[in-house]
């Protein structure tokens, strides 16, 4: 069907008020984070489509400059944890503790109670305390010795992990992965990225230029838009043939699971929204296929750890093709 035909919830002026705030944030965000614009484009993305991001790399590649910068810029209460070996999921959610002058207990509520949440070096800890996550990000809440509370719209989780062959690492478990829209990996920066950051942060009055542009209000209303974007059924087809194939894969045990591919589809709606369209293309699904399904998936046995994922994706979407119906 061709796009001038597609059915949108979203008005034209909307649309382009939409994509004018996100291009504020990521202009806010690249004032702070030098690298890559790649990066920044996927964790806007997918807030807009109310998920939760694991940035993934070796220390040292600003991989919590970029979860801080962005966390102001969405104007929104923050939280950082440093995830260790020692962390207790009381650390993470709160605990009831006695107000002698009261002579109750009242609920001390821990860091997972804001809006965003950095979770630094989140496989640092062990996966009990990883675990308490599970709740929060799944559902925007948490369980407190049987009582459950809200936590703060948007919620947002921005989880930094180093790569697992380092020195006490807990490999995250499958269930805590598969809650994160996202896994994106970063590697070093370019030369001239990487000049300008040793100019910029080397004096003494270096400081992260932050900048706030969106409050919780606007980025809800983001949230809301890009639920209205238009998915013909055309595009649902194509994702799950997408997951089709990763399923009969060699490469892989373990395929794509529908979970995925719905997540995968919001995350094609949110990046249509923020290119300003009311509906989502082929490429929208191709560009995301990897940041949304390689960490999900589980490789074979005999497959290379390392790529079998990445390969399996670049496989499918080089393999699938999209088909509209009336060519069928």
């Amino acid at each position: 069907m061709p796009p001038a035909e597609m059915k949108t919830l979203v008005d034209d002026a909307t649309l382009a008020e939409a994509a004018r705030l996100c291009a504020e944030v990521r202009s806010a965000v690249g004032m702070a984070y030098l690298g890559p614009s790649a990066p920044i484009d996927l964790v806007l993305t997918s807030l807009v489509a109310r998920g939760h991001v694991l940035i993934e790399g070796i220390p040292g590649v600003a991989k919590t400059t970029l979860a801080k910068s962005f966390a102001f810029a969405l104007g929104c209460a923050f939280r950082r944890i440093q995830f260790t070996p020692d962390l207790l999921p009381s650390d993470i959610s709160g605990t009831y503790v006695l107000e002698p002058q009261k002579g109750q207990f009242v609920l001390r509520e821990g860091p997972i109670f804001a809006q965003v949440i950095l979770a630094d070096e989140i496989n640092r800890a062990p996966p009990k305390t990883q675990s308490a996550l599970l709740e929060a990000m799944q559902e925007a809440q948490v369980t407190i010795e049987g009582e459950t509370r809200p936590l703060p719209a948007p919620f947002l989780v921005l989880a930094t992990q180093n790569p697992i062959d380092h020195e006490g690492t807990y490999p995250l478990p499958e269930a805590q992965i598969d809650r994160f829209t996202m896994r994106i990996r970063m590697s070093y920066p370019g030369a001239v990225a990487e000049r300008k950051m040793l100019r910029r942060y080397s004096g003494d009055d270096a400081a992260v230029p932050l900048v706030r542009v969106l409050e919780p209000g606007l980025v809800l209303r983001l949230q809301s838009l890009a639920r209205g974007i238009h998915v013909d059924d055309e595009i649902i087809d194509y994702v799950v043939a997408l997951l089709e194939h990763t399923r009969q894969s060699r490469r892989l045990a373990l395929g794509a699971s529908p979970r995925a591919g719905l997540q995968l589809l919001e995350a094609s709606k949110a990046r249509a929204l923020l290119d300003g369209r009311g509906f989502v293309l082929p490429d929208d699904v191709k560009a995301l296929a990897e940041p949304v399904l390689c960490h999900r998936l589980l490789p074979a046995a005999d497959a290379d750890s390392d790529g079998a994922a990445e390969a399996a994706v670049r496989e499918a979407t080089e393999q699938v093709s999209f088909r509209p119906r009336a060519h069928r």
